[in-house]
This record gives C-alpha cells, structure tokens and sequence, in this order.
C-alpha cells in the first residue's frame, strides 16, 4: 500500500513514519528506463505488503523523466546538483520511512529481494545490498560484472544500483559521503560496517549494461589507470568520471 505523497516545500523534511518503507530513485534524463523500473517497483512493493512510498529525485533532467515517474504514481522531488551522492542524500532527507532503499533509475527489483532485504533488517542488519546482473552488454561487462560482485559481497559492500539502511544508521554515518562523485556506495557500506552487520541479500537485482555499451572496455580500463596511479582524488571530481558524468544515456 503506497502511503499518500506529502506536500514538498523547498528543503522541508516530511514528517517520520516508522512503518514505510521509503524507495529513492535518483535520476537525471532517465525517460528510456524510468517508467518499466518504477512500474515493477510499485507492483514488487505492493506483493510486499507493507506501507511505501516512491521518491524520485529528478537531477536538472532536460528529457520526460519527471512526466513519466509522475505518471506511475511516483513523488517527484526536483534538485540540481548532478553528483548521485547528493541526489541520494536529497531523497532521503525528504523520505518520510523508517526502511531507506536507493534503487537506480535503470534497475529492476522484484518482491523476493525486498523480502530478503527486510528479512536481513529484522534479523539485525544495518544496511546492505543485492547481488546484480546485467541485462544486456558484450560478453566482457558479465564476466567483469561476476568478479566485482563476487569482491562486493564478500567485502560486505552494496553495489549501488541497489542500497538499503536503517535510516537511523544511515543519519548516524552522515549518509552518502559527497566528497565523492563515485564509489560513493562503498564509502558508505564501509561506514555501515562500523555500525553493524551488512547482509548482501542473494536474489538479485537486474540492471541494464548500458555504460558497456555505451563506454566500451577501453574507457573503463583508463578510468582504472587513472585510479590507479592518481588515487581517491580521481573519485572527487566529475571532471574525471565521464563514464558516469558524460550524460550519455
């Protein structure tokens, strides 16, 4: 049962509800994704039984994106940062749950893994994630995407088109780190983990593969090098990180 969208003025905060479970959705130019993620969304949300709500936070999108998310039903809340710490952060400051769940606008989520996430919730968790896969990409992107998630599970770190916290745990960390403009998912579950246990739930998300398409192994493998040879500060600016911040979509 989605609960009723409050009125949105500016920076307030809507009111606490400890019983819903607050979905935020970021998403800038996102109209080719965003209207079968938010359908399969509210309809794995309503299998679930409990109260929701659905947040996007529409970033300075110059396409239907915050047309087609109104369309379902969705609360659109409008910012202009263009960093996915800070749109993160934006969603939750005006979410009104108990339960935060940061879903990318490209992704699919279905009734079992919000089972499993609320299942880990009540057993103790602080936050976690999902396992991924890809819906589409060259062969490379499936391989790189099974080695990546393999690494992010056992470290106990979410993938970021998937997140959950406590919004407790979550204000008490500080929330998305945004000093970064990427990786900022694992800044985040590293903080987490100093608070308690991280569960990576094991139905997993689908997600498209878009950025392979889009990017190629040449491009990632220069960001890699860049990493690699000029450290976190490569992850401090939007300059660097064209495969997220190129607006290709």
């Amino acid at each position: 049962m989605q609960i009723p969208p409050p009125a949105l003025r500016g920076s307030s905060v809507a009111p606490r509800n400890d019983n819903v479970i607050s979905f935020v959705v970021p998403a800038h130019n996102e109209e080719a994704y965003i209207g079968d993620t938010l359908r399969i969304l509210r309809a794995s949300a309503e299998e679930l039984g409990e109260p929701f709500e659905i947040i996007v936070v529409d970033d300075a999108s110059t396409d239907r994106t915050a047309e087609l998310a109104r369309a379902t039903g969705a609360i659109v809340h409008a910012v202009d940062r263009r960093q996915i710490a800070a749109v993160r952060n934006a969603g939750a400051g005006v979410a009104r749950g108990d339960v935060l769940i940061f879903v990318d606008a490209d992704t699919h989520v279905n009734a079992e893994t919000m089972r499993q996430t609320m299942r880990a919730l009540a057993g103790g968790a602080v936050g976690g994630g999902a396992r991924f896969r890809f819906e589409s990409g060259p062969r490379w992107s499936h391989a790189l995407g099974a080695i990546v998630g393999l690494l992010m599970r056992r470290l106990s770190w979410a993938a970021g088109c998937y997140v959950f916290a406590r919004r407790a745990d979550f204000e008490a960390v500080g929330g998305f780190d945004e000093r970064y403009f990427a990786t900022e998912e694992i800044v985040l579950s590293r903080a987490l983990k100093r608070r308690g246990r991280m569960t990576i739930v094991p139905e997993p998300v689908v997600t498209s593969g878009r950025k392979a398409h889009l990017h190629g192994a040449g491009e990632l493998w220069r960001l890699t090098f860049s990493f690699l040879t000029r450290g976190r500060s490569v992850l401090r600016t939007r300059k660097a990180l064209r495969f997220w911040y190129d607006g290709r979509r």
